[in-house]
């Protein structure tokens, strides 16, 4: 069908989502010098155009408007459009998207802006229909409506978007504070994130829901340090109701992006890159707080689905796979109960239609079903007179058969961007499902996407956002670094081979004296030679992802605990107190900055092994401490292989030797020292009898 067409300038970019619109007829742009000096050239106002390549509501907008030579006439004779990848330029997306909140109160994808040749946004949207719709003004309608105004009130045009402009750099600020962090200010921040919980359904607020893996990490903390059940409970109640329901895919593993009811039901089905990073490891975490194998085995499905369906060839991380495919969303994922019947048979179909909640009126469009769990194990086990270890086989039986059946449908689109930033989670998720789990895979995807990283996006000291279409482009933002740096110090506690912790000092490095403002205590989100926008981007609060500045903290609370290089800890501790204000005002937009403040305040579990690796002893203690949630240790590996490189690297780790010639493990904890041991079981005893920090 393309052939027909002719195409505009996107096509000859790598971004996937540029060239799903290659083929409109708007006369589209980049964001770049060209597009943005005609603008200036021929006093044109910008029509920006941001989204990314799974956005459902993006397709839509897309085949509506973009795809309509009507609409596409009207764009192209009186704006230049510029259409922009959020994934690739996240901080166009963050500065103007802070002015589409103001004007609207509300945000999302696609996101409709309209900048003066300047760059001021003067109005702004989300999803636009061609014609009125919903109490939404139509497409057609707005620009001609907007172009004319631009035309004969340009005055008043260029004052509103000034003061807009003015209130999006102070609305990037934050409250001035200065105390120090204390435990008292995670036990406030605690009080009020629970104001919020759903102890029915768990997670928190209502519809829609998204998975809340960062509250849920400061939960985890918050438990290790308090011992407080009702908190454990919270955290087993929302992994559980995630994972039965339709938010998780019952055949592949791995989760979709959110669902729109409160109960975990209905998803929008794309699957991001970072969502599985992320939750991957929540549900190993909460395996090693509960000691429940079902989420340990949560956990690996999800490492399991990105190996087979997100994982490049040459190593690094796919962005995301789409909600649509053949035009309709979530077709690819929903079942009827013919469908089932096809897939295992009439003898099984009854039982896996009750195990996943299909039925003949369904739960979803045209009478298909969301896969969900709406009984328990046992409940399934005896409606169907079987022992639960019979069910057990059936229905790992079954999935593969509907499985095999699904894997004949159209696939949907996937985004093989290959972002920095997602890329250093998912290294830390694999890194850390290989000491959960045991399982060399997940260690050797983590090695062959950081050494795919630092290959082909680190260059001369300048790390890179995105390589697609085989070429690294766009310069790192702070989430780029900081993630990154992350990912390289979880590989390093999984294999210990210096040349993890050697780039991630040098990334540390790099980001003080790119991001760090010293004046102001924190980190902005661009580097001080990117591009300048019309204000410097500052990406405080966490959203699907943790936000840099709180990545960064953990990371410099942990270069700190190996390298005991004092600046690392004096730096986190100025970002926490610069943040005390905000962190009171709304915890639950900076949780995982709580979960720093947690690792900052709590006492250093400094764990030392000295021993070949191939040890079987050595062996032995790494799977004693890797079984137990220890969010505070510090882990280090001496070994005769690494011992002249962490010499330079890992404080005071020359002072360790074997004693007796055995393989020695030594545990301080804070400012004591155990006796040192020499086997797994006396460090098992060491572990069990730790005080709480």
């Amino acid at each position: 069908m393309d052939n027909d067409r002719v195409p505009n300038r996107l096509l000859h970019e790598s971004s996937p989502y540029l060239k799903q619109h290659a083929y409109n007829p708007v006369d589209w742009y980049a964001w770049g010098p060209e597009a943005l000096e005609r603008a200036r050239r021929e006093d044109r106002p910008i029509l920006l155009s941001i989204g990314y390549s799974t956005c459902h509501l993006c397709h839509v907008m897309a085949h509506e408007c973009f795809e309509n030579p009507q609409i596409a006439k009207i764009m192209n004779e009186r704006f230049v459009n510029i259409k922009v990848d959020r994934e690739e330029r996240p901080d166009l997306d963050e500065v103007y998207m802070n002015a589409v909140q103001l004007l609207t109160g509300r945000g999302g994808w696609p996101l409709t802006v309209f900048l003066t040749p300047e760059l001021k946004p003067f109005y702004g949207g989300t999803y636009f229909p061609p014609e009125d719709r919903g109490g939404l003004p139509g497409f057609t309608w707005l620009l001609t409506a907007l172009s004319d105004a631009y035309q004969g009130k340009k005055t008043d045009i260029n004052v509103a978007a000034e003061s807009l402009s003015q209130k999006i750099n102070i609305i990037g600020e934050i409250r001035e504070a200065s105390q120090e962090p204390t435990l008292e200010a995670l036990e406030a921040a605690y009080q009020k994130m629970i104001q919020d919980f759903d102890d029915i359904h768990g997670g928190f607020g209502s519809a829609p829901k998204f998975p809340p893996s960062l509250d849920l990490d400061f939960l985890e903390r918050y438990y290790y340090r308090t011992g407080d059940q009702a908190c454990r409970d919270k955290i087993a109640l929302t992994l559980t109701r995630m994972a039965r329901g339709g938010l998780y895919d019952q055949l592949r593993g791995g989760f979709h992006r959110y669902t729109v009811d409160r109960v975990w039901l209905l998803p929008h089905f794309e699957k991001m890159l970072y969502d599985n990073a992320l939750l991957a490891r929540r549900y190993l975490e909460a395996f090693k707080i509960t000691g429940d194998l079902w989420f340990a085995q949560i956990g690996r499905e999800t490492l399991d689905y990105v190996l087979a369906e997100m994982t490049a060839p040459d190593g690094g991380f796919y962005a995301a796979q789409d909600a649509d495919s053949e035009g309709e969303e979530g077709k690819f994922f929903v079942w009827t109960p013919a469908e089932v019947k096809q897939a295992v048979g009439p003898e099984y179909a009854p039982l896996v239609m009750a195990a996943y909640g299909v039925t003949p009126d369904g739960n979803f469009e045209h009478g298909t079903s969301v896969l969900h769990q709406p009984l328990c194990r046992a409940e399934l086990a005896r409606q169907f007179s079987v022992s639960e270890e019979e069910l057990d086989d059936i229905l790992a039986h079954c999935r593969r058969q509907m499985l095999d059946l699904r894997e004949t449908r159209v696939r949907p689109h996937r985004d093989d961007k290959i972002i920095t930033a997602w890329n250093g989670l998912m290294i830390s998720a694999m890194a850390y499902g290989a000491q959960v789990l045991g399982d060399k895979r997940y260690r050797c995807a983590a090695s062959k996407s950081a050494n795919f990283i630092l290959d082909k996006l680190l260059q001369e000291e300048n790390l890179k956002r995105i390589w697609a279409a085989g070429r690294a482009r766009q310069p790192g933002f702070l989430d780029d670094y900081a993630c990154l740096v992350a990912g390289l110090l979880d590989l390093f506690e999984t294999d210990f081979n210096p040349d993890w912790l050697l780039p991630a000092i040098l990334l540390a490095g790099l980001m003080d004296e790119r991001f760090y403002d010293a004046e102001r205590k924190y980190f902005f989100y661009n580097a001080h030679d990117n591009e300048q926008l019309i204000t410097r981007p500052r990406n405080f609060f966490d959203q699907a992802l943790p936000s840099g500045n709180s990545m960064a903290v953990h990371n410099l609370i942990r270069l700190y605990r190996l390298t005991e290089n004092l600046t690392y800890q004096e730096q986190a501790g100025d970002v926490l107190s610069r943040f005390q204000g905000a962190i009171a005002d709304n915890p639950r937009a900076l949780a995982y900055l709580l979960s720093a403040q947690e690792s900052y305040l709590a006492p250093t579990l400094a764990l030392t092994l000295v021993g070949d690796a191939a040890d079987e002893t050595i062996t032995q203690m790494l799977g004693v401490i890797y079984q137990r949630y220890l969010p505070h240790r510090r882990l280090v590996l001496k070994s005769p292989h690494n011992c002249t490189a962490l010499a330079g690297l890992v404080a005071a780790v020359k002072e360790y030797e074997a004693l007796e010639g055995k393989p020695t493990a030594f545990v301080c904890h804070g400012f004591t020292c155990l006796a040192p041991v020499h086997t797994a079981a006396e460090l098992e005893a060491h572990l069990d009898n730790l005080p709480r920090p």
